[in-house]
């Protein structure tokens, strides 16, 4: 009669423990919720400008687009492998962010 009421004890207490455990190691996040969701707008605005670069809106002067502007082009450059239109939205975001900071 004690035999079975602790093998019922036992399987769930192992059912608890690989229930936290699965819990525990369960991603939060999926590959997909890492990605930007969403093209390139018709005209580029600060936002798009700062998310193509890298960098925070708040934050932005000319040495961190400079810095992003390089990083971010090296990575993405046509003769390199990259793509010619990311390039030029690269570009396109660089004189973009240095125009509205010269205001």
């Amino acid at each position: 009669m004690a035999t079975p009421f602790l093998i019922g004890v036992g399987i769930g207490t192992a059912g608890r423990f690989s229930i936290k455990a699965t819990q525990k190691y369960k991603p939060s996040r999926t590959i997909r919720s890492v990605y930007y969701k969403g093209g390139f707008d018709n005209e580029m605005n600060k936002r798009e400008a700062a998310l193509i670069l890298g960098l925070k809106e708040r934050d932005i002067n000319r040495a961190k687009i400079k810095e992003a502007y390089r990083k971010t082009l090296m990575l993405n450059h046509p003769d390199k492998g990259g793509s010619p239109y990311l390039a030029s939205k690269i570009i396109e975001a660089k004189n973009f962010l240095e125009k509205v900071v010269r205001k």
